[in-house]
């Protein structure tokens, strides 16, 4: 961690040298470590601690970036350079207006100093409880146990300057027999709040279960989906049509004003909730908004950056990726509204239907439904007259995941935090009366 002044330091010097009409510089730090395990015994532990700098500078309409992981002065005048010159081999962008100005940024906690100097004795412990748990019921346990602080920080020639620490750690087990597996995550700030006995008592649990499956046809059933794969719904709305970018092409499911999924579904992008991972600014150090996506059922936001909001004439959202970006602006720390029910309660009001722990090597078919294809996997369970009657076999399932949410018939009361690729979203279990599995399995 280099620190907040350390890091200002580094900007003054890229802001003195660049000749540009503007310029950005995006600070990216990482103090990592992983412990991984596999056939119920470690085999990795490595650390990571890396400071990239982005250099974004702007000559009228053209545009050039370029990164360095070295802080030297000589390396600084290097990428400067080299932005300098990829600008002026690019092309005008017509759409550019300008990069942001500043505005106050609010203070939120996103650090916790016990995952800071959590060591790899804690995580070789924790996996070692995991390991013991798999093998005390004999299983085969694998899976890694994660712990990370962050810092990010901006600044621009406009004025802008953001700093944010922060930290996450998880860790996730898939625990196997011969013929079935089992998994379960856990996600916090703190490491120390993570529960390594009863991430292992989840896993095992479903191992257990989902000893020996049996084939079931592909139809369409009742689902009860575990937050697992609600998680990877919400990433694929995201990825897919949350963007402001993803509209503009006429690429997104997204039209403002209409239904787009059921009444009692409602979405929306937080990134100052202490209950997620916070973040409170954005990659051009825009301070975040809380963003309506979903209202009932109603499509009735999108997410911007400086750059899509710009061609609108409006104000960016404080969602911008790191440059260069072709993907657009990205909602990263997404919440799905709760319902009254658990999971328990879902069981109970399936007649015949299936447990869906989560899902696998999902992929996009049809964008515009938002038709996904992919694999159940570690605990997929057949229930019939609200019980559970015994586990199955892999299903392949093709289905419009607006469709599925269009369906739903009961939401968890309580919500689960999940990682995600740049930050963490909340989602609860659901109950889908109709899910369209398209093709079975051997395993």
């Amino acid at each position: 961690m280099l620190g907040k002044e350390r890091i200002r330091a580094v900007f003054e010097q890229v802001l003195a040298i660049s000749p540009a009409d503007q310029t950005e510089v995006l600070f990216l730090g990482e103090d990592s470590g992983l412990t991984r395990f596999a056939n119920s015994h470690i085999h990795q532990n490595v650390a990571q601690n890396n400071a990239e700098l982005r250099v974004r500078v702007v000559f009228g309409k053209k545009i050039g970036v370029a990164s360095t992981n070295d802080l030297s002065v000589e390396s600084i005048k290097r990428v400067v350079e080299s932005a300098i010159t990829i600008a002026k081999l690019q092309r005008e962008n017509p759409d550019f207006v300008s990069l942001p100005a500043p505005a106050p940024v609010p203070q939120v906690t996103g650090y916790a100093p016990r995952t800071a100097s959590f060591t790899p004795e804690a995580r070789a412990k924790a996996a070692g409880l995991v390991c013991r748990k798999a093998v005390e019921n004999k299983l085969i346990a694998s899976g890694a146990f994660y712990t990370g602080a962050n810092e990010l920080a901006v600044a621009n020639s406009l004025g802008v300057f953001a700093y944010h620490p922060s930290t996450v750690a998880e860790l996730n087990t898939v625990i196997m027999s011969d013929s079935s597996a089992g998994y379960a995550d856990a996600v916090s700030l703190d490491a120390q709040e993570i529960d390594p006995e009863a991430v292992a008592a989840e896993a095992v649990d479903k191992a257990l279960r989902s000893r020996n499956p049996t084939g079931l046809e592909p139809g369409e059933y009742e689902v009860i989906l575990e937050e697992y794969a609600v998680f990877d719904i919400l990433e694929f709305l995201a990825y897919l049509g949350f963007s402001a970018l993803a509209v503009q092409e006429g690429r997104s499911f997204m039209k403002l004003g209409q239904k787009v999924v059921g009444d009692n579904i409602s979405i929306w992008d937080d990134g100052f909730s202490p209950g997620g991972l916070p973040l409170p600014f954005d990659f051009e150090g825009v301070p975040r908004q809380k963003v309506p996506l979903i209202d009932k059922g109603v499509a009735v936001g999108l997410v911007y950056d400086s750059y899509t909001a710009g061609k609108e004439g409006k104000a960016s959202t404080g969602h911008a990726l790191p440059a260069p970006n072709t993907y657009g602006p990205m909602p990263v720390n997404l919440w799905m509204g709760t319902g009254q029910s658990d999971k328990e309660e879902m069981l109970k009001s399936t007649k015949r239907g299936i447990w869906v722990t989560r899902f696998h090597y999902t992929r996009p078919i049809h964008p515009l439904k938002v038709i996904v294809t992919g694999m159940t996997r570690d605990g997929t369970f057949l229930v019939e007259n609200g019980e559970i009657v015994g586990p199955i076999k892999n299903l392949r399932f093709t289905q419009s995941y607006l469709e599925a949410l269009a369906s739903v018939e009961l939401i968890g009361a309580q919500t689960k935090l999940e990682r995600g690729p740049m930050g963490g979203s909340r989602v609860p279990a659901l109950k889908v009366s109709r899910f369209n599995f398209s093709g079975a399995t051997e395993f």
